[in-house]
């Protein structure tokens, strides 16, 4: 297999790849065209997760494409991103639940853990033997989460006793460990878990009714007395700002993700404009259609572009939050539009999962939301730039 550079990318930032980031993308476009595309729309619209493709897909290694804090790597931090493009191009929930469990678990490990923490747990997260989540996020709490978390820890001895529910988790119904973040009891920072799923007291139950992201297995967990040792606290974790680290990360991750959900309603607007055809021509030979699919490519590229940017920034050591935050409220605004205007191009059809763009307009608001809304995100923006905080 060649590599094919994206009509869609239309600056030519894929040019920026070494031949090797080249090849492995390659690898993991053709396992995303032949084994998730053909069966993404049946799994969504019935709200599963497709199990099996799990571990053919870690088998490409995008758990061993992650960051420098969680595998050791010869690839740019815009590889990375284009990888995450990828994957959403074809389905967000894939993407998510790459991004859980080498973003957000592994970050967690590889920014707050111990040498022995990440050398027991990395591996076997990278290559998909063990799989991970991240419960940050509560039924009470949520942009709140450095002030208002209510999941408690309790140090008893050798060992500490949590307590408390987290809400929106990703993975948490089928993943062997899970990073819980919670307020300790005796100085009220806020510390990081590795929570094994089979510990007693350990619930999650999955949130139904969704309409969007209806593939990822989002759940409520409950913690009714979890007993884990000392040993399965995150060393390096002592406070918040430890925590924001690793979300430092994963924005910029989600920011790509958005430009490849925004990617694959546009690809799908394209291809029907050239085929449906209306007044006896191609509606893509239709100005007002032109017009659309040239504000979703718009859009599209200064996204890359400052997603480019940022990564670039991350390699280079000078990347901070505001960065990330900035790529990340920006990137999925856009997307919003994108996919409207996206959706907008094929009328009616557009709403239908067999046209292609229904499942992007939908899983869109999910981006859109998760990792920091784009108010959060904003304000830390507006932090740095005013030098003073406005979140509440």
């Amino acid at each position: 297999m060649s590599f094919e550079p994206l009509a869609s990318d239309f600056l030519g930032f894929e040019t920026l790849l070494t031949d090797r980031e080249k090849d492995a993308i390659t690898v993991v476009r053709a396992f995303l065209d032949e084994r998730v595309r053909p069966v993404i729309d049946e799994y969504w619209e019935r709200a599963e997760f497709p199990h099996e493709l799990v571990e053919p897909l870690m088998a490409t290694d995008v758990g061993r494409f992650g960051w420098p804090e969680t595998t050791p790597f010869q690839n740019s931090a815009v590889f990375r991103g284009l990888v995450s493009m990828e994957l959403s191009r074809v389905d967000a929930s894939i993407s998510t639940f790459v991004g859980v469990q080498e973003g957000l678990a592994m970050g967690s490990i590889g920014v707050c853990g111990s040498d022995e923490q990440k050398a027991e747990w990395l591996p076997r997260l990278a290559s998909g033997e063990v799989t991970g989540a991240f419960a940050l996020t509560e039924p009470l709490s949520g942009s709140d989460s450095a002030q208002g978390l209510r999941t408690t820890a309790r140090r008893e001895g050798e060992s500490w006793v949590l307590d408390g529910a987290k809400r929106w988790i990703g993975n948490a119904t089928f993943s062997d460990i899970v990073i819980v973040w919670a307020k300790d009891v005796e100085d009220s920072q806020v510390k990081g878990f590795i929570v094994p799923t089979s510990t007693p007291g350990y619930s999650a139950s999955p949130i139904a009714r969704k309409i969007s992201l209806r593939a990822v297995q989002n759940a409520d967990i409950a913690l009714d007395g979890v007993v884990v040792p000392e040993s399965n606290r995150l060393q390096r974790a002592s406070s918040f700002r430890d925590t924001a680290k690793v979300l430092r990360l994963t924005r910029a991750g989600v920011a790509w993700s958005s430009v490849g959900v925004s990617i694959g309603a546009y690809e799908a607007a394209l291809a029907y404009a050239k085929e449906r055809v209306q007044f006896g021509k191609t509606i893509a030979s239709h100005q007002l259609i032109q017009d659309l699919l040239a504000k979703c490519l718009g859009n599209i590229t200064a996204s890359m572009a400052m997603c480019v940017r940022v990564s670039q920034m991350h390699d280079d050591g000078t990347q901070r939050d505001e960065h990330s935050a900035m790529a990340k409220a920006y990137c999925t605004a856009r997307m919003r539009e994108t996919v409207a205007w996206a959706r907008e191009a094929m009328g009616g059809n557009g709403i239908v999962l067999d046209y292609g763009a229904a499942r992007f307009f939908a899983d869109a608001e999910a981006l859109y939301s998760y990792e920091g809304t784009r108010e959060m995100n904003a304000l830390i923006v507006g932090r740095a730039i005013t030098g003073s905080a406005a979140f509440v």
